[in-house]
């Protein structure tokens, strides 16, 4: 074998490890393993590595200069971010795969990112945020748990104080749920059976006796779970996927809100489903929606840029 014969060898030999490492033991959607391995394709060959410790070497200098090449290819804020936190898990790999004692990954602050409309996530993204909450949880009960939490926001657009008030009395879960939200206004939302399934899931594993007036969700001491405590295995999260600071529990909810808008659904139903006083509470997801048309507008039509 020649030596370019061998390059090339070696480098699909650290991109074939990375794409097993995502879609078999992190169980990543193919979306999502596409575009990590490409991420991790272009520092490969930025760097002209062939082997582990070739990339366990790189520094925050290092990696600072391959963002700054990428931003000057014209790559956004909000997708360098992206990048940037794709490339600290591949990093933490890498290092993992050198035998590196303490794999870490390069401390460099992202790009600041306007804030604007709510943005969504995609479907995959919501669920692989989901299932990395649980794949990343202390024990398998409480994975089962913050799983469950999160798909009632993003499969049935619960606020998720609306889904921590829930209790014993409401389990089993039917096709419907009737809900008590803000300004003591109620309403009813359809449970998909992928919701109910989930929440049956963690109901099963759940080590405390459910009680018809304890809280349904609790903590690791058996009270009832604080949305802190789940705002903090979604931030954990998110960095692992490579997904913005606005990847929180509430950003399932407008997902749950802009997808459904998106598919069809009229103003008024979104608003029943949402609990919203006014319409104009809900109009909010016309705009968001239009500019999720946008991007891709943006990144598809030849002239978009």
């Amino acid at each position: 074998m020649n030596e370019a014969a061998a390059d090339l060898a070696a480098r699909a030999d650290l991109l074939a490890a990375w794409h097993d490492y995502l879609a078999h033991s992190r169980r990543r959607s193919p979306h999502t393993v596409t575009a990590y391995v490409a991420t991790a394709a272009r520092l490969i060959d930025a760097l002209g590595a062939r082997d582990w410790a070739t990339l366990a070497r790189l520094d925050p200098a290092g990696l600072r200069h391959h963002l700054a090449q990428r931003r000057a290819q014209g790559l956004s804020q909000t997708s360098t971010a992206r990048e940037l936190a794709a490339l600290r898990g591949f990093l933490v790999f890498a290092q993992e795969r050198a035998g590196k004692a303490h794999p870490v990954a390069p401390r460099l602050r992202g790009p600041r990112v306007k804030r604007g409309l709510p943005r969504p996530v995609t479907p995959d993204e919501a669920i692989n945020l989901a299932e990395d909450v649980a794949e990343n949880a202390a024990q398998d009960w409480i994975g089962a748990r913050d799983k469950a939490v999160l798909l009632l926001l993003y499969g049935a657009g619960l606020r998720i104080a609306e889904a921590l008030s829930l209790n014993g009395a409401d389990w089993p879960l039917g096709e419907r749920l009737v809900l008590t939200g803000k300004g003591n206004k109620q309403r009813m939302v359809p449970i998909l059976p992928v919701v109910r399934d989930a929440v049956a899931d963690y109901v099963a594993q759940c080590p405390w006796p459910l009680d018809r007036k304890e809280a349904l969700f609790r903590g690791a001491k058996g009270g009832a779970l604080r949305a802190g405590i789940v705002q903090k295995a979604v931030a954990k999260a998110r960095i692992g996927l490579g997904l913005p600071d606005s990847a929180t529990p509430h950003a399932l909810r407008h997902s749950f809100a802009t997808h459904l808008l998106g598919a069809g659904a009229d103003l008024r139903s979104l608003q029943e489903l949402l609990g919203h006083a006014s319409l104009s509470s809900t109009q909010i997801y016309t705009k968001v929606d239009a500019a999720v048309l946008l991007d891709v507008y943006r990144h598809a039509h030849p002239r978009g840029d």
